[in-house]
């Protein structure tokens, strides 16, 4: 079912024809109450998920102690949950668009909360390593199924909205989770407080679940007639893997290159196999109007350069800021904070600059966050360290507010380039190509800083290198972002 507030049929066909210029103008009502509590649900779903894994980052230590982890399980924790979660997007996305999201979301997110108990007690490196594989599962599922429900229920402005909300859900859990678990371990102590960090998912997950299975619309397949591709599943999974595995587990140089061209191998059978499946008559797994959308792929490149090299930013400051200027894990994520508040801000006024502004909203917002971070570097290797705290501090105030200016924009727009039928799958793609980003910009920057600090180059000049090297990615976003508006004029929808 619509919300109350999606436009009738004229105001449908008025919007296909509206041009990229400017997301369509605000509908004289506010969301309803059913939408309210949609939405509700949805972001909830996103907070409870994307928080966990930044409040775990601020536990390694303590857990590690106590369960006496080696490193290669320390990889597997931590990354192994973004692998389950980046393997169960799209066949999420496309079991929603098929059979309907509703169950799917409540099966998901009822896995999440359960195994994040079994994480809480884990008394082995093994145990915790499966729960947070099955985590990760739930969570890949459910958040496959909220962007699929978000344009099921909403049209417009109100859409827009939405996804906004939810994109800045995601921000904020990452911005906060430091905090609350530096937060968390200074009441508890380490022992016990990263099992508590696991057992703060609990009731979050609960009263999720409780609004979830009241609130959300009742099973509606949005491709009706279509089966599901096992095939097409299989080959994007297998995809998904050898692409995302060597940055969880690093292969070496030979491994490297026997994924890469695997993922090569994978990559043409799943592009031969969609084509024929189309010829037969099926419907394909990745819908033929996203792979012919300049708009889409180009918008979905730009949201990629923008997360990996926003998550990479974000650690190589963390380290920083412990390693170089011994911090301590509560005083880095202060630091941080302001990055999360000026998002949160920038996203809600988003809109009324998109109005004004259009797509290029999203190059302007890139640009600064490219020039924030550069700043940072430069401001790490010269300014004095008694004001560097606070220099840094500032800067996330501006790198936040362009993110938010940004993301969810980005979002909204390369979203209305999918068929309704396409819901699930179009963001399960968005989501997972982001994963992907983020995996290998965290593992690369990450590398770039430690070999300069074991080089004996000095943790200023260390930051100095990585904050310029993520510099260039989100460059490579502002590239992408300014080609996707042509892209879009071109296709007859100006991008002004």
């Amino acid at each position: 079912m619509r919300s109350a507030n999606a436009p009738d049929a004229a105001n449908a066909n008025a919007d296909e024809s509206a041009t990229d210029t400017a997301i369509p103008q605000p509908p004289r009502e506010r969301f309803d109450a059913a939408g309210r509590r949609v939405l509700l649900v949805c972001v909830a779903g996103g907070f409870t998920t994307l928080l966990d894994q930044s409040v775990l980052n601020t536990s390694v230590p303590a857990l590690r102690e106590t369960l006496h982890a080696q490193p290669a399980h320390l990889q597997w924790i931590v990354a192994g949950y973004s692998l389950a979660f980046g393997l169960a997007l799209i066949p999420g996305g496309r079991l929603g668009d098929v059979k309907g999201r509703k169950w799917f979301f409540v099966t998901g997110l009822a896995l999440f909360t359960l195994v994040s108990l079994v994480s809480a007690t884990a008394t082995d490196p093994a145990v915790l390593i499966a729960a947070r594989l099955l985590q990760g599962a739930g969570a890949g599922l459910v958040n496959s199924q909220m962007i699929g429900t978000l344009q099921d229920v909403f049209d417009g402005q109100l859409r827009a909205r939405a996804l906004g909300m939810y994109a800045v859900t995601g921000g904020l859990a990452f911005a906060l989770g430091p905090p609350v678990g530096g937060a968390v371990l200074a009441a508890a102590g380490p022992g016990l407080g990263w099992r508590l960090t696991f057992l703060l998912n609990v009731p979050f997950g609960l009263a999720t679940l409780a609004l979830a299975v009241r609130h959300l619309p009742k099973p509606r397949p949005s491709a009706r007639g279509a089966n599901l591709d096992v095939l097409g599943l299989l080959l994007v999974a297998a995809l998904t893997l050898v692409l995302m595995l060597p940055f969880v587990q690093p292969p070496g140089w030979r491994g490297a290159l026997a994924f890469a061209g695997a993922a090569l191998l994978l990559l043409g059978a799943l592009v031969w196999w969609q084509r024929r499946y189309a010829r037969t008559g099926g419907q394909p797994l990745i819908h033929p109007a996203l792979t012919r959308s300049a708009p889409y792929a180009l918008g979905t490149a730009t949201a990629m350069a923008q997360f990996g090299s926003s998550l990479a930013a974000s650690l190589v400051l963390t380290m920083f800021l412990q390693d170089g200027l011994g911090l301590s894990p509560m005083g880095a994520a202060l630091v941080a904070l302001p990055s999360a508040v000026a998002m949160g801000v920038a996203s809600a006024l988003a809109w009324r600059v998109v109005q004004r502004f259009g797509r290029r909203t999203v190059t302007a917002g890139m640009t600064g966050s490219a020039l924030a971070m550069l700043t940072s570097g430069l401001v790490a290797h010269w300014a004095p360290t008694a004001l560097l705290p606070w220099l840094l501090a500032l800067l996330q105030l501006l790198s936040g507010a362009s993110i938010g200016l940004m993301g969810s924009t980005n979002q909204a727009y390369v979203l209305r380039h999918a068929p309704a039928e396409a819901a699930g799958v179009s963001g399960a793609i968005l989501q997972m190509a982001q994963r992907i980003a983020a995996a290998v910009a965290v593992s690369a920057l990450s590398g770039v800083y430690l070999r300069h600090t074991a080089g004996g180059g000095g943790h200023r000049a260390a930051y100095l290198s990585a904050s310029a090297v993520c510099a260039g990615v989100a460059g490579l976003a502002v590239l992408a972002s300014v080609l996707a508006n042509r892209a879009a004029g071109r296709a007859n929808t100006p991008a002004d």
